[in-house]
């Protein structure tokens, strides 16, 4: 046990190497970029200035010169100099890429507080109280629930990265082409996870828990609405702290891992214990790979996966549909 504990820590240490080395060659070639761009810009200036200069001493041939057409051939060629100053300029100053880490620390700060105080259910029915003669009026909560997600994980984040100089949405890990190219791993990881999760399912704890709709066992419509509602959740989660966080605090390399796991471990909070304390290796892992394949699609997989697979062990110990009596729990 204790040979595979090492092997696993020394896996973890190089991949958190490898995306440090990475990261080091991206911002080496952003500033290559900028030292070039800079450079262009003094050859065109340069290149210009000769042509405007050869141009008047043509003129100053055919006919004779004034004193201010004098002057204005002997002045310094300001636009050179002024390609000179941008080119000198570091790149992280000209794309706004310097800030960008304390804006998603703020950011991150105020979405989670947001979500605590309007975002939960209990927020909607201080709203709309509970009318027992609607039937959905528990499946209504969880969209409030989830729509508070989609606001406070992506839409937030989202204007903070249009609004800042350089930054691309499509750079914070939501484009595919480095899933697909590891999938095997995620599966891998899923065929993992399952047997322990099997294992929980068997426990007082986590039927009282799951489903947290508890009239997800009267239909196929109530179960599929609610992992529809629960799915929306998991790709708001995962582009907010395995895309947003990660990607924004990339500065500081494989360590914006160890600062994401804090407030993802926090927000499970009040869940089973042995989930909470899961969560911990689950943010290393997930934000480990989301930082290597540069995607956090794989992170949406294995959480829509165990969620979906959870929620359907739950009902078993549920009463039967025909019942129509909700499932029992805390929720």
């Amino acid at each position: 046990m204790l040979g595979l504990i090492r092997w696993a820590c020394g896996l973890a240490a190089n991949q958190w190497r490898r995306i440090d080395d990475d990261y080091a060659k991206d911002s080496a070639a952003d500033s290559g970029a900028g030292d070039s761009a800079g450079s262009s810009g003094k050859s065109a200036a340069r290149t210009g200035g000769k042509e405007r200069n050869a141009g008047k001493r043509k003129r100053k041939a055919r006919s004779a010169p004034d004193k201010s057409a004098s002057t204005e051939a002997l002045a310094p060629d300001n636009k050179g100099d002024g390609a000179k100053g941008d080119g000198a300029a570091p790149a992280a100053a000209r794309d706004g890429s310097e800030w960008m880490p304390l804006v998603v620390l703020v950011t991150v700060a105020i979405s989670l507080s947001l979500q605590e105080y309007y975002g939960q259910r209990w927020f909607y029915r201080k709203l709309v109280p509970p009318n027992i003669a609607d039937p959905y009026w528990q499946l209504k909560e969880f969209v409030w629930w989830s729509g508070w997600r989609f606001f406070g994980y992506v839409v937030i984040p989202a204007i903070t990265i249009l609004a800042m100089p350089g930054e691309r949405l499509r750079d914070y890990y939501i484009m595919g082409k480095g899933f697909l190219r590891h999938l095997w791993i995620y599966a891998v990881l899923f065929a993992l996870i399952l047997p322990a999760v099997i294992i929980a399912a068997q426990s007082k704890s986590f039927y009282l828990t799951y489903p947290f709709y508890k009239y997800a066992n009267r239909s196929a419509a109530d179960f599929w609405a609610w992992e529809a509602l629960y799915a929306l959740q998991f790709v708001s989660l995962e582009f907010f702290f395995r895309g947003y966080m990660l990607h924004g605090l990339r500065r500081i390399g494989s360590k914006a891992i160890f600062v994401m796991i804090v407030p993802y471990c926090m927000i499970h909070f009040g869940k089973p214990l042995l989930e909470t304390i899961g969560a911990i290796g689950a943010g290393l892992i997930l934000g480990t790979l989301a930082m290597r394949t540069r995607s956090i699609w794989g992170g949406i997989v294995i959480h829509v996966g165990v969620a979906l697979t959870m929620d359907w062990l739950a009902l078993s110990h549920c009463p039967p549909p025909e019942s129509g009596q909700p499932c029992s729990g805390r929720r």
